[in-house]
């Protein structure tokens, strides 16, 4: 049987809806972090000037994992590191279960540590499924695999609001359970991820082998990063989710400490705000072939700065729930545009690692402004977090431009119809035809 066959034989939609529904599971875990993360670490601990904190362990222990991740799924596969993943996660929640309650902090603490790892390793999902599409349909690709948030955003609440509602007592042992039921929800996403067969990665292999011919040697991270279209993206990835987590993870306590809101109403907010990440995506990601990815980036971050804004101005339940649903739209667009545009700049024995490299400093920005906008959250208000988060946000959008136009940035995959195979050339040099040096 040829390669090509073979490629065309793979099934390729039932991993997309395995991957989908891992997904679907990994929201619902998530809506529970940024809920309650600042919450648990408060209560627990009673450093409420350290806030953020909480978040922050999450965030840096995220950052941490995802380079190793990268590099280990591009060695070994997708696969086995998005399970181990799942099975780490599902500790870390039992352990901050345990210190939630039996009062603990080292406990919570190492919890933190554990599922920040988790979340590092299944955000490198889209790396599963930027290697089973071509180019010209990649940034739907992904956007597949991604559409199964939405139904986490219905899962979250459904699961966790109803063990909040009616405890008006703000205390510790009421995040128990909620953790206990998260590390049963982490095992069943490890179920799903080791029904995926066969690895994204060897597709990945035989869809770049039917367009480019035999593969090349995997470049070094350092030569990559070079490439024409990675900076802007990397850029743009950064901002896009150092911004939003952080946002995100502090918007619980702001809800509830702040605006005085009862605390079970956080849960619809951060349901808006997936519903805002996820809800769109097939549309995004077609949207984003069609205008370009520059144009996707600089776009996302505007409507990001603009909802980080307007959280100062609107205090109650419902605005606040819109505009957390634009702070999800604006980095669906920018998060989705810019793994396509790393994606489509890498072969698949180097796109763990870039993404990994991107989450990385993703996460360490996530985990500085959590920890950051905790302590101005405390000292200067709402308005501070909010005005400062937009402002943020925004920064990278004119260099974004800038780098386009000196020609670091510009690079577009072709544009086709979708069903066309287009080849983007891989090597050492990283250089579109055409161009040279």
């Amino acid at each position: 049987m040829t390669t090509t066959a073979t490629a065309a034989d793979l099934p390729i939609r039932r991993n997309t809806i395995l991957l989908a529904a891992v997904m679907a599971v990994n929201s619902a875990l998530l809506q529970l972090v940024a809920a309650v993360a600042s919450l648990t670490f408060v209560l627990v601990t009673g450093f409420e000037s350290l806030l953020g904190l909480g978040p922050a362990i999450f965030l840096t222990a995220s950052a941490l994992t995802a380079v190793p991740a990268g590099r280990s799924m591009d060695r070994f596969g997708r696969v086995p590191v998005i399970a181990a993943g799942f099975a780490l996660g599902a500790v870390g929640c039992w352990l901050t279960a345990l210190g939630t309650w039996a009062d603990s902090g080292l406990a919570v603490i190492a919890g933190f540590a554990l599922i920040g790892s988790s979340a590092g390793i299944s955000l490198l999902v889209r790396t599963a499924a930027g290697d089973m599409y071509p180019p010209s349909r990649r940034a739907r690709g992904i956007a597949y695999v991604l559409v199964g948030a939405v139904f986490g955003a219905i899962l979250g609440p459904a699961v966790f609001s109803p063990i909040f509602a009616g405890q008006d007592e703000l205390k510790a042992s009421v995040l128990t359970l909620p953790w206990l039921a998260s590390g049963i929800l982490s095992l069943v996403a490890m179920g799903l991820a080791l029904c995926v067969r066969p690895d994204p990665k060897r597709i990945g292999e035989l869809i770049a082998g039917d367009q480019q011919g035999p593969l090349v040697p995997a470049a070094p991270l350092r030569e990559i990063v070079r490439r024409p279209g990675v900076i802007p993206a990397l850029l743009a990835g950064f901002a896009s989710m150092g911004v939003m987590v952080s946002v995100m993870n502090l918007t619980g306590y702001v809800v509830v400490d702040h605006r005085e809101h009862a605390q079970h109403l956080i849960f619809p907010i951060i349901g808006a705000h997936v519903l805002g990440m996820y809800a769109l995506v097939l549309f995004v990601g077609a949207f984003i072939d069609r205008i370009g990815r520059t144009s996707a980036l600089a776009g996302g971050l505007f409507l990001m700065a603009v909802s980080c804004a307007g959280i100062q101005f609107f205090e109650g339940v419902v605005m606040t729930g819109v505009l957390l649903f634009g702070l999800g739209l604006g980095w669906n667009l920018s998060f989705v545009a810019a793994t396509a545009q790393l994606a489509d700049r890498t072969a698949p024995a180097e796109r763990g690692k870039l993404l990994g490299f991107n989450d990385l400093g993703s996460a360490l920005l996530g985990a500085g402004l959590a920890l950051l906008g905790g302590a101005v959250l405390e000292a200067l208000g709402v308005a501070a977090l909010a005005l400062g988060a937009a402002a943020i946000v925004l920064l990278p959008v004119a260099l974004i431009f800038r780098l386009r136009e000196v020609g670091a940035g510009g690079f577009e995959p072709p544009k086709a119809e979708p069903t066309g195979l287009q080849p983007v050339p891989f090597g050492h040099s990283g250089t579109p035809p055409g161009e040279g040096p």
